[in-house]
């Protein structure tokens, strides 16, 4: 069974800077692509980041694009989200996912994960 840990989460002000990592324990052929993803209470989960255990592929969602990085080690054994010039809305639990999509769409969105860590909170103040 694949597990996922994240942790790094924390509070800081608008323009600062947190990184987030995703450790995952189990068998790693399982799936293919590492994504990491965002909710706020009473939205649905948003898809942030994601990419190949190969490291050669990535994708972001346009809210983060020029400030965010994903990267991974180890095919997929640990992952990261490099988030800078963090904005207010960036707030909210952020969460680990491994699983196989088929298109970038699915890579972005939470149907193309099967397995999900338990998250890890984002406090952003203005």
């Amino acid at each position: 069974q694949v597990q996922l840990v994240e942790s790094g989460g924390g509070s800081v002000q608008a323009g600062g800077s947190l990184r987030l990592s995703c450790v995952r324990s189990g068998p790693k052929y399982t799936f293919n692509f590492m994504g990491w993803f965002r909710q706020t209470p009473g939205k649905e989960r948003e898809g942030l980041a994601a990419i190949g255990t190969g490291g050669d592929i990535s994708y972001y969602a346009d809210s983060v694009k020029g400030r965010f990085t994903i990267s991974q080690e180890n095919a997929g054994s640990t992952v990261y989200l490099q988030m800078n010039n963090l904005k207010p809305e960036d707030a909210g639990m952020y969460f680990c996912a491994a699983g196989s999509p088929w298109t970038e769409f699915q890579a972005l969105s939470r149907h193309g994960y099967n397995y999900w860590g338990q998250g890890t909170q984002v406090n952003v103040s203005s």
